[in-house]
């Protein structure tokens, strides 16, 4: 049995745009000029999160004159230089979300990221014109695995949680889709299927993925 949906939310970084290689590269800089490693199991607990949260659960690596937001503000321009590879679409993302705008459902970005960033990756995608909401990291108090962000998704687009279906990359944003009591599909591109578990459907991609998705009905 598949599901019927009455609304797609969308993670961004790994789910929609492989940006992971300019975000490492964003974060490894900042922690470098303060003269502190950050190896690959660190850095993989970053991902699906907003990145003051976990800038505030390390300000004691820092300098005291440092703030988080100062922090942050300094990696996001390292993540913004030219040089760094520039993010390219998940496959099969972009034709799952003009499936999803054909079919006349809404479709909402639920993201960690600032929404300059979020709208600079919808541009470089050219998907911009297909997400009725942005919810980035300035529009919530709490950020994943806390569930606000998809709620408040939920709210402006004027459905129930329980009649979305959120696709994610991240353990964090998995959890916060599940707290939010929505449907999941997550995708490999950033973590293993095992550290994915708990979403109802667990894809490598998104190639050949219809709308709605084969997501079948909870026990």
């Amino acid at each position: 049995m598949t599901l019927a949906f009455k609304a797609a939310l969308f993670d961004m970084d790994g789910t929609l745009a492989d940006s992971e290689p300019r975000s490492r590269w964003a974060w490894r800089t900042l922690f470098r000029t303060y003269g502190l490693a950050l190896d690959d199991v660190e850095l993989k607990t970053f991902s699906g999160r907003r990145g003051q949260d976990v800038l505030a659960e390390r300000t004691h690596l820092f300098p005291a004159d440092t703030t988080v937001d100062g922090l942050f503000d300094e990696a996001m321009g390292y993540w913004a230089v030219a040089d760094v590879p520039s993010a390219v679409a998940v496959p099969g993302a972009p034709e799952l979300v003009r499936a999803v705008h054909a079919a006349g459902v809404p479709a909402a970005i639920v993201s960690s990221g600032r929404r300059a960033d979020v709208h600079g990756l919808l541009d470089e995608l050219g998907l911009g014109e297909f997400f009725a909401v942005v919810v980035a990291a300035e529009d919530v108090t709490e950020g994943k695995p806390h569930p606000e962000g998809f709620l408040t998704a939920c709210t402006r687009l004027g459905v129930s949680a329980e009649d979305v279906v959120v696709f994610e990359d991240a353990p964090a944003g998995v959890a916060a889709a599940k707290a939010a009591g929505a449907v999941c599909v997550a995708v490999t591109t950033t973590r293993p299927h095992e550290q994915l578990a708990a979403a109802d459907l667990v894809v490598a991609d998104f190639v050949g993925m219809t709308w709605p998705p084969s997501v079948g009905a909870r026990p």
